[in-house]
């Protein structure tokens, strides 16, 4: 019986051997023709580079806040974006609560000669009407900052759509000579783009 398991483990195993070398065979032969026809034409054939379409990133990036830098592969500039709206959302709950605590202490002392807010014996009316109006101007400044936020993260998208594949190399120069005109004699800027 142990032989019997032994002998059919092993052309079990035999079996799976010899189909792995046959595939690699197969696989280097595919790929030897491949290289064969190739070689009479030497023709490179090279993967298109991506170009995103700036509308397209700009219109994601208006949907989502950050799915524009996604789709331009910028995957860095995703939690930056949200980490920004993280703080905004932050000060703008922060600075509603303020308001309102404030607002509603300063309604409660209007005409009431015994106020019971919990200021008391901390502000004046005159203090917490003041503190109202500033927590109502931080609140109204977290949401214009925020909202330029995010025209900057849509403009930033489809900027970094338009210069996705921009030439950035070292190889730019820009070199100062002597220009003759036949009426004329200056100097001439001569830019070389490589």
């Amino acid at each position: 019986m142990k032989t019997l398991v032994k002998s059919i483990l092993f052309s079990g195993l035999f079996s799976v051997l010899l189909l792995c070398i046959s595939f690699n065979a197969f696989c280097q032969l595919a790929e030897r023709s491949a290289t064969d026809s190739s070689a009479d034409k030497e023709i490179e054939i090279k993967k298109p580079v991506f170009q995103p379409n700036p509308k397209r990133a700009g219109l994601y990036s208006a949907i989502l806040p950050g799915l524009g830098q996604f789709y331009n592969r910028q995957y860095w500039k995703v939690p930056v974006i949200y980490a920004g709206l993280a703080v905004a959302g932050y000060y703008f709950v922060d600075n509603l609560n303020n308001y309102q605590a404030y607002r509603k202490a300063y309604i409660g002392r209007i005409n009431n000669p015994y106020p019971t807010d919990k200021y008391v014996n901390i502000y004046t009316q005159d203090q917490l009407q003041q503190l109202q109006n500033d927590y109502n101007k931080f609140l109204n400044l977290t949401v214009l900052f925020t909202g330029v936020g995010y025209t900057l993260q849509v403009i930033e998208a489809i900027t970094g759509a338009h210069l996705k594949n921009f030439d950035i190399s070292r190889d730019i120069s820009l070199h100062v000579q002597p220009v003759a005109y036949p009426k004329a004699v200056g100097v001439g800027f001569a830019m070389t783009f490589r």
